[in-house]
């Protein structure tokens, strides 16, 4: 079962906003999964009765008895509500429920957990979603999110499912050289919803600098918490080179859609203290928890994956009206139902104001956060070339006394660390030099520091000089011809028209060499499409 079937009829950041009293309804987190169960409806229903527990226990009250049987009602107690709705037809089966509830520290700040459960008659398993806000004059949302109690009670009670794949709530603790493998393979999966919130161990300690039982526990169903020991960590930085690796007690967050080429600073690095509770520590947590919470709002979308109370009301309405339509009731009757719509619509429409204009104080701030980034990236790119040129103008090479790798297994880290913000792997060329047939990664790493300095200063200040020449001896810089291909590069394909290679037309792996680049306007850079080996087209 789809969830688009039962629902049928970005990124949100906290972040500090201009100062106001006026409240806003911020969303902290979403979650979505499948309830265990041979019968969707007994699934359901048990599900159901677990958060009836929990909200009675919210509004410290007994809810009215019409609750148990999935009837709509609303019940208020000492500022507390809780409000439920449902309904069912010949197509689906859905109940939903809304506790708001005061904060018990900060004055102002309310605290609305949405709970929907639902199937359709006939499909093997019942969904269940939630969501968490906060309304709050506050200009920053200083809390630790953490995903609802309510949530871990249904995983164990009920038994919950994400994409097959039962919920339990434990850290994945590295044990082998294959599990790490196996890391590897889950972070670069393409399908990966969720984000991997990985831990090391550093050498000579037992356990990771960072708290990953709470951090497991706040984070339940929205992430997946890894501890990886010192003696596996190798893995990692051997399959995704160290800039992308996590050792030595550090943590990192690998965000879905995470590949070989991506950006380090967007799967967020921390370089954490031996002392476990020091603040480091816990700003670190805090950090990872946000993460996770950012994401599961930003990936999980609203109607399709986790749907909203006041879809669910409002759907339940509709079935009310109608129903009484068909039967014939009265006058009376009919208004009453109508009044109840028309009084939900109200406070729906006030909550999505009230979204809507923290969507628009969000949206100024990133776009001005944005415009500080790519003035000081211009401004960084700028200096670059002006130490490079001084550098040149004293008679001195940029890359002058550089070590050359001298096998492939430290290729791509050299690559990293050498010509960084000047040439670039593409993750095909990353992953075609882990342990090429070409013997000789020396004249290679060569070709690309003549990409890095020669072939770049002449794209920057287009010099127009014909750049179909030797590099070093018999080895030239030629456009690939017949050879030519389109390259997918961040969203877009490319075309690939240039590559450098050695003399002869041989065809032996072992001698060689074939480096296919292009030139990224925007990123000033190099990019290695693949290398170092002959690539087939249609033309070959």
């Amino acid at each position: 079962m789809n969830p688009p079937e039962l629902f049928a009829d970005s990124s949100p950041r906290i972040a500090k906003f201009p100062g106001t009293a006026r409240v806003r309804e911020r969303e902290v987190l979403r979650i979505a999964g499948e309830l265990d169960g041979a019968d969707a409806a007994t699934a359901a229903q048990a599900a159901r009765v677990e958060v009836l527990k929990w909200a009675a226990r919210q509004i410290g009250d007994r809810l009215p008895t019409v609750a148990a049987d999935g009837q709509s009602f609303e019940h208020l107690r000492g500022g507390r509500t809780c409000i439920a709705a449902g309904f069912s037809d010949d197509h689906r089966a859905l109940w939903a429920l809304r506790v708001d509830r005061p904060d018990a520290d900060v004055p102002q700040r309310n605290w609305t957990t949405e709970v929907v459960i639902g199937y359709v008659p006939g499909a093997p398993s019942a969904l269940f979603s939630l969501r968490l806000l906060a309304s709050s004059p506050e200009s920053t949302l200083q809390v630790e999110p953490a995903v609802p109690g309510l949530v871990r009670r249904i995983a164990s009670v009920c038994g919950l499912r994400q994409g097959g794949s039962h919920l339990d709530g434990r850290a994945w603790h590295i044990a082998s050289e294959d599990d790490a493998k196996h890391l590897v393979a889950a972070l670069l999966d393409p399908t990966r919803r969720i984000p991997y919130l990985v831990c090391s161990i550093a050498e000579n300690e037992t356990r990771p600098r960072i708290n990953v039982g709470l951090l497991a526990k706040t984070t339940f169903g929205i992430a997946r918490v890894v501890i990886v020991p010192a003696e596996y960590t190798w893995v990692l930085t051997m399959e995704l080179g160290k800039p992308l690796s996590v050792y030595n007690g550090a943590a990192r967050a690998y965000l879905p859609g995470f590949t070989y080429d991506a950006n380090p600073f967007a799967h967020r690095l921390f370089l954490l203290g031996s002392n476990a509770d020091d603040e480091r520590a816990r700003s670190a947590l805090n950090a990872l928890r946000w993460i996770a919470a950012n994401e599961s709002v930003r990936r999980l979308q609203l109607g399709t994956d986790v749907l909203a109370f006041s879809a669910v009301r409002d759907a339940s309405l509709d079935f009310e009206r109608e129903r009484l339509k068909k039967l014939g009731s009265a006058d009376t009757e009919q208004l009453r139902a109508a009044q109840a719509q028309i009084d939900a619509l109200k406070d729906d429409l006030r909550r999505s104001q009230e979204t809507q204009q923290w969507l628009s104080d969000e949206h100024k701030a990133i776009e001005e956060y944005a415009k500080n980034l790519e003035q000081q990236l211009r401004g960084a790119q700028f200096r670059i070339q002006q130490l490079l040129a001084q550098i040149k103008a004293r008679g001195e090479e940029p890359d002058a006394g550089i070590a050359l790798p001298n096998n492939w297994d430290g290729f791509a880290d050299w690559c990293d660390e050498v010509l960084s913000g000047r040439v670039v792997l593409s993750s095909r060329a990353r992953r075609e030099t882990k342990s090429p047939d070409f013997h000789d990664p020396q004249t290679a790493a060569r070709c690309l520091l003549w990409l890095a300095n020669e072939y770049r200063d002449s794209r920057i200040h287009g010099t127009g000089r014909d750049l179909r020449k030797p590099i070093v001896e018999g080895i030239y810089n030629e456009r690939c011809g017949a050879d030519s291909f389109e390259f997918d590069w961040k969203g877009r394909k490319v075309p690939v028209e240039w590559h450098i290679k050695n003399g002869g037309n041989t065809r032996d792996p072992r001698r060689c060499l074939r480096i296919y680049y292009f030139w990224d306007e925007e990123r000033q850079e190099v990019v290695i499409a693949s290398m170092p080996a002959h690539i087939r087209t249609e033309a070959t």
